[in-house]
């Protein structure tokens, strides 16, 4: 778990210390600690381990986002409309690794900036038809 969270505040300036990270497979849960009768329900899915960084998902982004000092971008409200429907979006950033989408005070998930255009990863079922 040490090393998730060094990569987390390497990557965003800062890692979730008050919650239990757990790594399945290549996906990261997150929970805190509590008396569940039954193994295996334990956290929600919070990111996954990619060959160059952690990869948050929405629920990872809004835990991570409010204290990240690093590598969250911005979006107006056409990019949020566009990445909530699952677009890729262009923006005003260079570089090649991961960030996290905010939206005014909304935590959007996150994606893979590569020269100018986030990667989106939101999942199908979870797009918005706006």
């Amino acid at each position: 778990m040490e090393e998730i969270l060094k990569k987390l505040e390497e990557q965003y300036g800062y890692a979730p210390r008050d919650l239990i990270l757990e790594v399945r497979g290549k996906k990261i849960y997150a929970y805190k600690s509590c008396n569940f009768p039954e193994k295996g329900h334990e956290g929600i899915y919070f990111g996954k381990i990619e060959a160059d960084g952690i990869r948050l998902t929405i629920e990872g982004a809004f835990i991570v986002g409010p204290k990240a000092t690093k590598n969250v971008v911005e979006v107006d409200d056409e990019r949020a409309r566009r990445w909530m429907r699952g677009e890729d979006i262009e923006v005003n950033e260079e570089g090649n690794r991961w960030v996290i989408v905010k939206w005014r005070s909304f935590w959007l998930g996150g994606g893979k900036l590569i020269n100018g255009v986030i990667k989106n990863y939101v999942p199908k079922e979870r797009r918005l038809n706006v």
